[in-house]
């Protein structure tokens, strides 16, 4: 489950950040995660309860905003929208398409005091 380790990776940053900004907890995370991240949403809202217990985020309320997964097909140059990796273009039918957002996940918004 890497969904641990990309909580633990969260708090980090939070810990970096509370200390460059002078903040000392977190009441909300935005994240923003692709559809093409291979992240599991409830594991991840687990994890992230679990691993920000008795940190400066304990309690803290998190919010994912779904990115949708984009390409562009070098075959019939066009952008299109993808559900999962190794999808055809919807428009020629090709396989030969770069990814050019949704494989992501990032830390979008926070709310502190």
């Amino acid at each position: 489950m890497h969904e641990m380790s990309l909580c633990e990776s969260i708090l980090q940053v939070l810990e970096q950040q509370a200390e460059a900004q002078h903040y000392h907890k977190v009441k909300t995370v935005w994240l923003e995660i692709g559809a093409l991240a291979g992240v599991d949403a409830e594991a991840l809202r687990f994890c992230f309860d679990v691993v920000m217990q008795g940190s400066l985020a304990d309690q803290a309320h998190l919010e994912m905003v779904a990115v949708p997964g984009q390409a562009w097909c070098l075959p019939c140059a066009s952008h299109v929208t993808v559900q999962q990796l190794y999808d055809v273009c919807p428009h020629c039918g090709s396989y030969q398409l770069q990814i050019t957002n949704g494989d992501q996940m990032r830390i979008k918004e926070l709310e502190v005091e």
